[in-house]
């Protein structure tokens, strides 16, 4: 594991016409809604949820969030990477997990931030006050499915992470890590079998439990067995997708 890397702190009160920040006027054509929270409400309640959202950009290396601070705002990811860090008490750093476009920061019963929340790249995202967001959960139900449908989809997240990182292999570790991100590429209707890679060898070795040099030892390694291609150092081409299912044990 690597010391965490210092960013730009960013208030989560951040007044919206300070720079980065825009109320929103185009929820319905937003690309990620479909994977979003909001993909639940009609038309007219979209309108609803736009009169309380503010859209705020973030740089890369900023801080939407640390651990410990109030939570005050959910949020919804609409373009960019973000990271979930919890720093060790000797100052290494594990990264419990990463926030692709259409994901959802909010579902927690904890009053304070659980995890320092970083952008890995240029990023955007739309807030809402925690009040706001309880008035449209009591005003409109089929949100608050929505909710508990991603609240229930997040628990089996967490517990694939888990099966993850209990794998001795790196190999195994790694291939489970692609497959999970592929996955997400093809919802988000993308090609399933090239996937992007916006955090870096070090994000993922603190993500899986490896060191960096580990981590970029077994990408070589499942690129010379021929289960994956190379052609940036951000994309990954899966060649060989069953075995790859293979390799992390998912059948």
């Amino acid at each position: 594991m690597t010391r965490p890397h210092s960013g730009t702190a960013l208030s989560a009160v951040e007044d919206p016409a300070s720079p980065g920040c825009s109320t929103l006027r185009d929820c319905l054509h937003c690309s990620v809604r479909h994977l979003a929270v909001c993909s639940a409400l009609s038309p007219d309640e979209v309108q609803a949820l736009e009169r309380v959202t503010v859209s705020q950009a973030l740089p890369l290396g900023a801080t939407l969030a640390r651990s410990g601070e109030p939570r005050q705002h959910v949020y919804t990811l609409t373009a960019g990477a973000l990271r979930l860090v919890r720093t060790l008490a000797d100052g290494r750093r594990q990264i419990s997990g990463f926030v692709l476009p259409g994901d959802y920061l909010g579902l927690t019963g904890s009053d304070n931030h659980r995890y320092d929340i970083e952008a890995i790249a240029d990023s955007r995202v739309c807030r809402v006050t925690l009040p706001q967001m309880k008035d449209l959960r009591q005003r409109y139900p089929h949100l608050e499915r929505k909710l508990l449908q991603r609240a229930c989809q997040a628990l089996d997240d967490a517990q694939d992470a888990a099966l993850s990182l209990a794998r001795l292999q790196p190999a195994e570790k790694l291939a489970d890590f692609l497959l999970r991100l592929a996955a997400r590429e093809a919802r988000l209707g993308a090609d399933g079998l090239r996937v992007t890679l916006p955090m870096g060898r070090g994000d993922i070795a603190d993500h899986l439990g490896l060191t960096m040099e580990t981590v970029s030892r077994t990408f070589t390694k499942l690129r010379q067995q021929g289960l994956i291609a190379l052609p940036h150092l951000n994309t990954v081409e899966i060649l060989d997708e069953a075995g790859l299912h293979t390799l992390s044990g998912d059948e």
